[in-house]
């Protein structure tokens, strides 16, 4: 044998084992996971979206995403270990501890056994409560609603709910009795508000959402905000405290900002107040550890990207992990994953200690 011949067998071999030795650590990096979430436009899909890339990215996981999935089944999924991650509103987990609602049928004991399987990486809003209508219907302010007709959600869900409770704890009004609200399916919500056929809505939005945008496009609006003495009331803040919901400032030249030029924001002072829907990327207990540290950690590092990634984005509360926005704590039954509070602690964030295991 010539030494060419032997030196071209040696690096062969020695090629072959490198690249062998690179497949194999590519292989213990890529973990393939399954994540659900709602329809594409708003931070609810935004987060796992993000979550999914930069897992890719950085050798972490292959995230399979579904969007466009009924959250109550998602959310049922990661708790019985179906699937990996999903985006829960904080409001399920709670309604599933107890057995009720969409829960119904599981019972208190099998729902409390399955919710306590739960836990959270991060969490975010998924829209703010005020209320607003365009300017040629003449509405003025929230005791103006008498009489009104109201678009305050779709036919069943937490969002019909919120909203009824909003416009009771601040005008006293009941739906079918003091004003008539008026439900439509997400979809139609649009086309609901823009051909006139209600006064004023009351709906969770983003600063902006792709509704929001629409509307503005179609004339002149006015957001008010939740009168501050209202906000500041033993109901509505027992009301915001509850699981799922939270409390929402923000300055009015932000909101005016968000929400676009042909927009009126009208507030007592320079605070824009509403109520967040809380919710947040989930994960079962069981998942590993330190692959649930290096999820949050790309989650974390990538902050500013996904901020940057849509107009709401920067104010959605991500990278908010403590205080009465995230919605954690008091009766919500989640808790943050071990490896999300290291993560979290590790980059220099503090985690409320009810809030951890």
């Amino acid at each position: 044998m010539s030494l060419g011949g032997h030196m071209t067998r040696l690096f062969s071999f020695t090629a072959f084992a490198a690249a062998a030795s690179l497949t194999a650590t590519a292989v213990v990096a890529q973990v393939n996971l399954t994540a659900e979430t709602a329809s594409p436009g708003g931070s609810a899909y935004l987060a796992p979206s993000h979550l999914t890339e930069v897992a890719a990215a950085k050798g972490i996981a292959n995230i399979q995403l579904a969007d466009g999935q009924t959250l109550t089944n998602s959310v049922q999924n990661v708790a019985e270990g179906k699937t990996d991650i999903a985006t829960t509103p904080f409001i399920l987990p709670f309604l599933m501890s107890r057995g009720v609602g969409p829960y119904a049928s599981l019972g208190k004991e099998k729902g409390a056994e399955l919710a306590s399987n739960m836990r959270v990486l991060y969490s975010f809003s998924l829209g703010a409560f005020f209320m607003y209508a365009f300017d040629s219907k003449g509405v003025d302010g929230w005791q103006d609603l008498k009489g009104r007709k109201v678009f305050n959600g779709p036919p069943r869900g937490a969002a019909l709910n919120n909203s009824r409770s909003i416009v009771q704890i601040i005008t006293g009004l009941k739906d079918g009795e003091g004003y008539e609200g008026v439900q439509a399916n997400w979809g139609q919500a649009t086309s609901t508000i823009n051909d006139g056929t209600v006064d004023a809505v009351v709906l969770p939005e983003l600063f902006p959402s792709g509704r929001i945008v629409e509307l503005g496009a179609a004339g002149n609006l006015t957001a008010w905000s939740i009168p501050k003495d209202v906000f500041e009331s033993e109901p509505m803040q027992k009301y915001m405290s509850s699981p799922g919901n939270a409390p929402w400032l923000m300055t009015v030249a932000a909101a005016k900002a968000g929400l676009g030029e042909n927009w009126t924001v009208v507030s007592e002072d320079d605070t824009f107040r509403g109520m967040s829907t809380v919710g947040g990327d989930t994960v079962n207990k069981n998942m590993d550890e330190e692959l649930v540290y290096k999820l949050v950690k790309a989650h974390i590092d990538t902050l500013d990207q996904l901020k940057a990634k849509a107009p709401f984005a920067s104010t959605v509360g991500f990278g908010v992990v403590s205080g009465p926005s995230t919605g954690m704590c008091g009766a919500n039954p989640l808790k943050f994953h071990k490896g999300a509070v290291r993560a979290w602690e590790e980059a220099g964030y503090k985690i409320d200690d009810c809030a951890k295991e």
